[in-house]
């Protein structure tokens, strides 16, 4: 971008930037997810209540969970509070947040899986097709490259329930996949 400064000098804006971070490792994997504590992380975006419940049910048919604790965020648009992401940690082993469908939901859902993996949880994060290169810029900005997302496919918030069963089918496999570290 070029500014205009007075009339004998300007100014250039280097657009690309540069971002300097340190890698800091995902969460260590489990081993199996029976006997683990699951917990949803719940942004309050449009489907995500019904694409997180029914993951909750398709996973909890399959594995023996300890325990299945959900949370609510009231805003999508914002990291979940340094608090909560605490409590989630202390509650749980492994935990599914959603829903990335957009640049800031995705970006703070991310930053979400991003903190409680610091925490030493297993997260696993849900965008959609749209936002894939979005969240890996932003994995690498904060020094994650290595947090795999659950991709699902876009969009989410005006669907059928026929689209959020085939999209709950594509997160119960994913997470499994991703929590399991493979």
């Amino acid at each position: 971008m070029l500014q205009q400064i007075d009339a004998g000098r300007l100014f250039v804006f280097d657009p690309r930037g540069r971002v300097d971070s340190t890698e800091t490792p995902i969460a260590p994997r489990p081993a199996k997810l029976d006997g683990l504590r699951l917990g949803i992380l719940d942004n309050s975006k449009w489907n995500a209540n019904k694409l997180l419940r029914g993951a909750q049910a398709a996973l909890g048919g399959r594995f023996a969970f300890a325990a299945a604790n959900y949370y609510v965020k009231h805003s999508f648009s914002k990291d979940a509070a340094p608090e909560l992401i605490a409590r989630i940690a202390a509650e749980c082993d492994i935990v599914l947040t959603a829903i990335g469908d957009c640049g800031s939901c995705c970006s703070c859902c991310v930053r979400d899986s991003i903190a409680l993996e610091r925490l030493g949880v297993a997260a696993a994060c849900i965008i959609t097709t749209e936002f894939e290169k979005e969240t890996a810029l932003t994995r690498v900005a904060l020094g994650m490259p290595g947090l795999r997302p659950v991709v699902i496919d876009h969009p989410v918030s005006s669907i059928t329930a026929e689209e959020v069963a085939a999209r709950v089918r594509q997160i119960e496999t994913q997470a499994e996949a991703v929590w399991l570290g493979r």
